[in-house]
């Protein structure tokens, strides 16, 4: 158990580089990759599973408790990225499919992914979990509804369909979790090792399935869908911490904001889009894009801010030495 719970922090801690290792691999030996196209959904199921299994009714205290951090959260990851997409469909004149596929992934709830990036960067790891909790769970009906507003003049949206297609990903196997965490605790305790490492997995696994069955689009597409979703992405983690700046939040809940509101769940925008727009096959090339992007950018932010939070212990430390050494010595 300890060599699992090791290997874990190991998977954890190296989640982005993981991730990246499987992109690429993905990309050029796609051949023995894109079977996996074909599971991305139950990927995606076995990773909701995993977060209904480790769900407690103290990761929903801080909506009740502290709502305020929370709403401000929630609101502005349902504002800010499904606007910029919007913004930046306009901007780039972006093909329909494009077009549909950027606002696509604006729209989606924050990834779990998220709740790692936050903890590494010494941010407010209870507010990104009720946030990640909150979206997703408020995911079924404010995904579809804002895609069917901002995307309807490219595409055909059903959004019942959407709504559906969401319950059977994300609330299912939540339910599920939270189910059998339930009915077996003891079990899912002593198990509970496994799955982050398990999520770790099944997430690089849907990394590659995406970048091995869009290799021809990302390759021909090239620059503008890489500035699309980046710009995309900087520009949600930049508004995101501006928005807890404006609210006068402490740095730990301006990072966890930030980060909340940045890292999308892109496969769950790819799931959707080969689900709902299996005629249009690019409307799925930015997710696949951003499932990558996003982990990379997030846990850069995350090593900077972690760099710049042991700096200011090492300072308040020295300074701490410094007083003292002045006491002492008169």
């Amino acid at each position: 158990m300890k060599l699992m719970n090791q290997v874990s922090e190991f998977a954890n801690k190296y989640f982005s580089v993981i991730s990246v290792l499987f992109a690429v691999a993905a990309f050029v030996w796609h051949e023995h990759f894109v079977w996996l196209g074909s599971y991305i959904t139950t990927l995606l199921m076995i990773v909701m599973f995993g977060v209904g299994m480790t769900m407690k009714p103290v990761d929903f205290k801080l909506v009740l408790t502290k709502p305020k951090s929370v709403i401000i959260g929630v609101l502005a990851q349902f504002t800010i990225m499904p606007l910029l997409a919007y913004g930046i469909a306009v901007l780039f004149n972006l093909p329909p499919e494009l077009a549909a596929g950027i606002i696509l992934v604006g729209c989606v709830p924050g990834g779990t992914s998220s709740n790692v990036m936050v903890y590494l960067a010494k941010g407010n790891t209870a507010l990104s979990i009720a946030m990640t909790s909150l979206s997703t769970l408020l995911a079924p009906i404010v995904t579809p509804a804002l895609l069917y507003l901002l995307a309807g003049q490219w595409m055909p949206i059903d959004p019942v369909g959407m709504f559906l297609s969401i319950v059977q990903v994300i609330i299912v196997p939540i339910a599920l979790g939270l189910l059998i965490q339930k009915m077996v605790p003891k079990v899912v305790e002593k198990g509970g090792a496994l799955l982050p490492l398990i999520s770790v997995i099944a997430i690089a696994l849907v990394c590659a399935a995406v970048v091995s069955g869009n290799r021809d689009n990302i390759a021909a597409s090239g620059l503008i869908i890489f500035a699309t979703v980046l710009l995309h992405n900087w520009s949600g983690l930049f508004v995101g911490y501006m928005v807890g700046v404006l609210m006068k939040l402490d740095d730990e809940t301006k990072r966890a904001i930030s980060i909340e509101v940045g890292i999308q769940n892109a496969g769950l925008g790819v799931s959707l889009a080969k689900t709902h727009f299996a005629a249009s096959p690019l409307t799925a090339l930015p997710g696949a894009v951003a499932v990558t992007l996003h982990v990379i950018n997030g846990s850069i932010l995350a090593s900077i801010w972690s760099r710049k939070s042991m700096n200011k212990v090492h300072a308040n430390a020295d300074e701490n030495r410094k007083m003292v050494e002045e006491v002492t010595s008169q």
